[in-house]
Order: C-alpha cells, then sequence, then structure tokens
C-alpha cells in the first residue's frame, strides 16, 4: 500500500536488527534534509533522546512488527487526543480490619499505582476496627485521598477525623450521622433503605441538602441472576430524576460475582457508565479472575471517554483490554515462508506461526506441522541450550495458535495491560554468539 507521504527506509550496518540500541541508532544514523519523524522499530532498547538530540527531529519507537505500521499510522491522530478521562475509580480494600497495618498499606499504594483515585476501607459489620484512624491518617500523610466504607456511625466519624474524605453509605438507617458531616471537607454516597424502592433514598438526599453535604447517588447495582437488568433500569431513572447529581456504581457486584475475566466486564460497565454521567465506580480484587480491576478499569474509562465524546467505536486506538485474543493474527503464507528461506545462509532456526500451523525453518529445515514434539524431532539438534530454547518458543507457539494470537520470536505474547516486558534478548545474544562462531568457520560475514 503506498503511504500518502513521502517516506526513505535507513539501512544500517547491522545484520540482527533486534541488536539495535537507540545509542547505536544515533551513531550510525543518517537523516535526509526535511525529516519531520524518525520511526525506529519498537524493539529496540533505549530511550528516542540520543536520535532525537542529536538531529532534532521527532522520534518515535513504532511497532515490533513491520506488518503494524500501516496501522500505526493509521491511529496517529487518535493517539495524539487520548487518554482523557471523567470516571474516578474507588478501590476497595476489602475487610480491612481483618489485615495487618502493613497489609493495608501496601495494598493501598497498589492500588494508587494501578490508577485508583481513592483507597476505600472496607469495615466488617461487628468486628472492631481499633487502627481505623491510624490507617487512614498514614495512607493521607502519603498522598492518597481516602474513603471509609461502613454503615457505622462511630466508625465514619473517626475516619473523618483521621483524614478520609468521602463516606460510603448513608441511608435512613445512619442518617444521623450526617449532622457530624456538615461543613466538614468530605461527600457522601447516599443509598436507597435495604431492600427498598428508589424513593426511600429522597428524604436522605433532602438532609444533604439542606446540611450542604455533596453527594453521588448509588442507586445499587444488582448481581446477574439478582435483577441485574433493573438495577440498570434504575440507574436510568435516577439519571432523570436528578439529571444534575452526582453517581456512583459499585461494580465490584458484578465483576466479583460473575465467572468471566473481568476485562470485558469491566470494559461494558464503564461504558454503561460513561453513557449514563456515572461518574464515580467502587471496585473490589478479591476473587482471582477480578485480579487487575483497578488497571482495566483505569484503561476502560480512558477508551469510553474517548468513544462517547468523539462518537466513535471502542476500537483501534488502544487494545490493552485484548488480553486473551489479539486484535490482529499477523501471519505469513507458506509460500512467502518458503521464498524467505530460499534467501537464508545460515543454520538459525525462525519459528512462525500462522492460525492453524507452526513453521520452523533455517537454510536446511523447512518443517510444518501442529504437534511441536513432532516438529522438534526433525530439527536434528541434540545441544542442550539450543534444544531448551527451541522448546520454549515452540510451546510458546503452540499457545499462540490455540489462543489466536500472534507469535513473535523470542518476544512475549501479547496479553493486553498484561503484557511482561520483552526478556534483554539474552536468548537472542547468546545464539548470535553461536551464529558467529559459525560464521567465521563458515567464511560467513559476521553479525556486527
Amino acid at each position: 500500500m503506498q503511504a500518502p507521504f513521502a517516506t526513505d527506509v535507513a539501512m544500517l550496518p547491522i545484520t540482527v536488527a533486534a541488536l539495535m540500541t537507540t545509542e547505536w541508532i544515533a551513531k550510525h544514523l543518517e537523516v535526509p534534509e526535511g525529516t519531520d519523524l524518525v520511526l525506529i522499530p519498537g524493539l529496540c532498547e533505549g530511550a528516542i533522546a540520543p536520535i532525537a538530540d542529536r538531529f532534532t527531529v521527532r522520534v518515535e519507537k513504532g511497532p515490533k512488527d513491520l506488518r503494524e505500521i500501516p496501522e500505526y499510522f493509521g491511529q496517529a491522530a487518535a493517539r495524539e487526543d487520548y487518554g482523557a478521562w471523567d470516571i474516578e475509580i474507588i478501590a476497595e480494600i476489602n475487610n480491612a480490619p481483618k489485615l495487618a497495618r502493613e497489609e493495608i498499606v501496601r495494598e493501598a499504594l497498589r492500588f494508587r499505582d494501578s490508577g485508583a483515585d481513592f483507597i476505600d476501607i472496607g469495615c466488617t459489620p461487628g468486628l472492631a476496627f481499633p487502627q481505623l484512624g491510624t490507617v487512614v491518617r498514614e495512607l493521607v500523610a502519603a498522598g492518597m485521598q481516602v474513603s471509609i466504607d461502613t454503615f457505622d456511625a462511630g466508625e465514619i466519624r473517626t475516619a473523618v477525623d483521621a483524614g478520609a474524605t468521602l463516606v460510603l453509605s448513608i441511608n435512613s438507617s445512619n442518617l444521623s450521622v450526617a449532622h457530624d458531616l456538615a461543613g466538614r471537607n468530605v461527600r457522601v454516597v447516599a443509598l436507597p433503605d435495604f431492600g427498598a424502592p428508589l424513593d426511600t433514598i429522597v428524604p436522605t438526599l433532602e438532609l444533604l441538602t439542606e446540611l450542604k453535604i455533596p453527594y453521588l447517588i448509588d442507586p445499587i447495582i444488582e448481581p446477574i441472576g439478582f435483577g441485574f437488568m433493573a438495577s440498570l433500569e434504575r440507574y436510568a431513572e435516577t439519571r432523570r430524576r436528578w439529571p444534575d447529581s452526582e453517581i456512583m456504581m459499585g461494580i465490584g457486584n458484578i465483576t466479583e460475582l460473575t465467572a468471566a475475566d473481568s476485562t470485558g466486564v469491566n470494559a461494558i460497565l464503564i461504558a454503561i457508565c460513561q453513557e449514563l454521567g456515572v461518574r464515580a465506580v467502587l471496585t473490589t480484587e478479591v476473587i482471582n479472575w477480578a485480579r487487575g480491576s483497578v488497571r482495566e478499569i483505569d484503561v476502560a474509562r480512558r477508551l469510553m471517554h474517548h468513544a462517547v465524546t468523539k462518537k466513535i467505536p471502542p476500537k483501534r486506538v488502544d487494545s490493552r483490554l485484548v488480553t486473551i485474543k489479539d486484535p490482529k493474527i499477523l501471519e505469513f503464507s507458506e509460500t512467502e515462508l518458503r521464498e524467505l528461506q530460499s534467501r537464508i545462509t545460515d543454520p538459525n532456526f525462525r519459528i512462525f506461526t500462522d492460525r492453524t500451523t507452526i513453521t520452523v525453518l533455517n537454510r536446511d529445515h523447512f518443517v510444518r506441522g501442529t504437534d511441536i514434539q513432532e516438529i522438534f524431532a526433525q530439527l536434528g539438534v541434540d545441544e542442550a541450550t539450543h534444544a531448551f530454547y527451541l522448546g520454549k518458543e515452540l510451546a510458546k507457539a503452540k499457545l499462540a495458535i490455540t489462543l489466536g494470537k500472534t507469535y513473535r520470536q523470542e518476544g512475549s505474547l501479547s496479553w493486553g495491560y498484561l503484557t511482561p516486558a520483552d526478556d534483554v534478548k539474552s536468548e537472542h545474544v547468546k545464539l548470535t554468539q553461536r551464529s558467529q562462531r559459525r560464521a567465521r568457520r563458515e567464511g560467513d560475514p559476521p553479525i556486527e
């Protein structure tokens, strides 16, 4: 496909491009006059500053696979205008009285670093929490915004006195505590009475308004099977009846109680919140399939804000919530791979996958199949470290086929926001060193 702008591909003096660093590129690259962007491979190690400083031109790390370059440029405009959000994340530390103070602080720091705006201290009904004030003060001193999750008036007072600025929650059962919160730097979450219709929230809202206490309305989302759809309708009704009020949704009721990866569940719930004008969500990370929910919501609130405000589908701008399957499978045909093999002069194995098949090739072998043990048996490899390397890569290739992912030799599979950093090419370096020795023996040009 012809690019709608002039391009120039720079050929640098290195055989294995994956070994390039940004400092090495800065020393060897020559940039033509009039260039306004230098795009380097996404696998290059190092910061872009050495290149940008030398040429005083914009430098970006592109995708890790050259086949993704057209889409990369297609998303350029979206990337420049992406990342805004208007939904607060309240991350609850569940059953905090049962945890040591150090555990609470550690979990709070993890939530904050994952994107949480408030750390919610979840109290346990009937269980004393003598450390409550100390814990809240410590988190506030560390620069965190803290909320208290309890209906106990004494715990609410203790937490607010220690610096909590959000109270979850108030209804007719503890409404009298509102008088103690008037004039304080605190917001409260107002609920309908337990098991009662939405109308029962009206007296609570009237008193909070009279006392000039800012509030958020939580119509309460119900778990699937217990009135989930009706509770969504209740949120829509709340927005109609109180169009200017802030609303909160406790989405942990869905993620924790639905046996499904939380990634997609959080995305849809945040989309609902974005369209309804729900500007705060409460989440938990108790059950294992909901671990990472705070990070997922942080991505989702940006993606859905972009989609709703720009009136475009939430795709092709941020794929970090696609964790199990890949947005797109990049593959070569067998014809393309055989043409590649015809130009290879070294014995290093290259591994490729398509949707169903693994291909391993070098100058002497071209093996295709789906059973990795059968493939390995045809490669004639008996050196231990090389066999270990190939076994690891073949297992990863098989996993990619099973899940519908793009395989990239010596690189991590893509797991969306969970993708680990690529290894520091230790495997590649060792194999390259062996290739250099072979090249010297066989008279081939050495790898630089």
